[in-house]
């Protein structure tokens, strides 16, 4: 954009106009354009110019400066870097980590030789979402877990976890957001506290569900008070990515919707910032 000519082009423009243990990678490449396809079903134009189709929902929070970040003093820095008065049109320079705001952890974040973000595939990225919500005991301990219990109790309610499914965690820390310390629950590691999977809930969902992702709406994937980070290390060393600082996740159904994970292909990415978004 930053070439000569580019003010006057614009101007003249407006004036004219006025190492895992198994390589899931192959198997799911198979059948990616035929899930594309069904995921989002074409919409079509309505009276007075509304849509209708699937019921849509953010899962991401806004990508703000300063947004909490697991280590302090790597929050993310905006600066505009052009603006309409001097160059036509508005741009931003963005300095940030790649675990920054809603994000992807990819395998090969914990997992040397792991997968990284280019490596995700497109069937990983569209897949159906299911929320199990620990907000109750969450709300009495801030280092709460899920564990496999609520995983089952999860199931009896709303039937088997898909395969390739997403399982989030609503622990209800999403409306701290604004607050880093509430949201971290302390200043800096290892003081910590937020809830989290628990390693053997992570495992099973891997082993029992073959599940493709788990998420959570706090800052990392273990709770807050954990120092040698399981879930992380065997969680993601199966082959197999995490999301942090989801949003909205009381909003959509516990399950029946899909996720679509907006993951730029960032290379030698360890994962990324990324738009979820869920669709039913």
């Amino acid at each position: 954009m930053c070439v000569s000519g580019t003010v006057e082009a614009v101007r003249e423009q407006f004036g004219q106009e006025g190492p895992p243990r198994v390589n899931r990678r192959t198997a799911l490449l198979g059948g990616a354009g035929a899930a594309l396809g069904m995921a989002f079903p074409t919409v079509t134009a309505a009276n007075g110019g509304r849509r209708r189709g699937r019921r849509l929902r953010d899962l991401t929070h806004t990508f703000v400066q300063g947004f909490p970040v697991f280590v302090p003093g790597t929050e993310p820095e905006r600066e505009t870097i052009a603006d309409y008065a001097s160059d036509g049109f508005y741009a931003q320079r963005w300095t940030f980590g790649e675990h920054s705001g809603t994000h992807m952890d990819a395998p090969g974040h914990f997992v040397p030789g792991g997968r990284m973000s280019p490596e995700i595939t497109p069937r990983e990225l569209l897949i159906p979402i299911v929320v199990v919500d620990i907000s109750a005991k969450a709300a009495q301990d801030p280092d709460a877990e899920v564990e496999v219990d609520d995983l089952i109790r999860f199931e009896r309610r709303h039937g088997r976890i898909p395969d390739g499914a997403l399982v989030a965690m609503d622990s209800g820390w999403a409306h701290k957001v604004h607050d880093p310390l509430q949201f971290k629950g302390g200043d800096s590691f290892p003081n910590y506290h937020f809830p989290g999977f628990s390693q053997a809930a992570a495992l099973w969902l891997a082993e029992r569900r073959d599940v493709s992702a788990i998420g959570v709406d706090t800052i990392s994937l273990d709770p807050g008070n954990s120092t040698t980070f399981p879930v992380h290390v065997n969680f993601l060393a199966t082959d197999r990515y995490g999301l942090e600082n989801l949003n909205n996740l009381g909003e959509i159904p516990p399950r029946g919707a899909t996720a679509y994970v907006g993951l730029i292909p960032w290379d030698e990415g360890s994962g990324g910032p990324c738009r979820v978004i869920a669709a039913w």
